[in-house]
């Protein structure tokens, strides 16, 4: 009997998502889950609805050992779908950006001219939050090409951001193995939004004492 999670859609109601939810934990099973978990990874950071946290933790509890190293798939494969998303939206955006904007959930010209606003406050602290957070990722990426965002400092936001998101992942299962996995199926998000509240803290606080 598969360790897998239960199949639970974290993303909305609607009958599509948890297909489409279901279809990415039937690759947990599959011969080619590693590479499901990549292109996942990847596809997520530009378009793809379903966050590759849900494959990502049903292959580590089917084999805990390997954890981390889904985790490293994850982040890689993660960090170069950013740079494809900034890709779209330094290159093709004035071309495609109306069909983005109607296909890619969580995309609207709103959010995108929001995320405008962040960059010009701190752009790296704008992107690691996306990349750590449940904060939608893709918009910042494809935002991040649109405003000419440094590529180094997308590039570098979101390896830290996302490599602390699938780790931390990856830590809970090497040690807690299966019984922790409810745990990270129904509070990941709650669990990565305090956690980024904390890291916030405490550089407040190192920047206080500092002075």
């Amino acid at each position: 009997m598969s360790d897998a999670p239960e199949r639970k859609s974290f993303t909305g109601p609607g009958i599509w998502l948890r297909q489409l939810y279901a279809w990415v934990l039937g690759w947990a099973d599959h011969r080619y889950g590693t590479w499901a978990l990549f292109l996942i990874s990847f596809a997520e950071s530009s378009f793809f609805p379903i966050p590759p946290d849900v494959l990502q933790i049903a292959l580590s509890v089917s084999k805990p050992r390997r954890a981390y190293f889904y985790a490293a798939v994850s982040a890689v494969a993660s960090v170069l779908g950013g740079v494809f998303g900034w890709l779209i939206g330094y290159a093709f955006w004035e071309a495609c950006g109306p069909l983005f904007l109607r296909l890619v959930p969580g995309l609207s010209q709103e959010a995108v001219d929001h995320v405008g606003k962040l960059y010009q406050a701190n752009a790296f602290w704008a992107i690691f939050a996306a990349a750590f957070t449940p904060i939608p990722y893709k918009v910042f990426t494809i935002a991040g090409g649109i405003f000419q965002v440094p590529l180094a400092v997308l590039v570098g936001a979101s390896l830290l951001g996302r490599s602390a998101r699938f780790f931390l992942v990856a830590t809970a299962i090497f040690f807690f193995g299966p019984a922790v996995r409810r745990v990270l199926e129904q509070r990941l998000e709650l669990i990565t939004l305090a956690l980024f509240v904390l890291i916030v803290l405490g550089f407040v606080v190192v920047k206080y004492f500092l002075n």
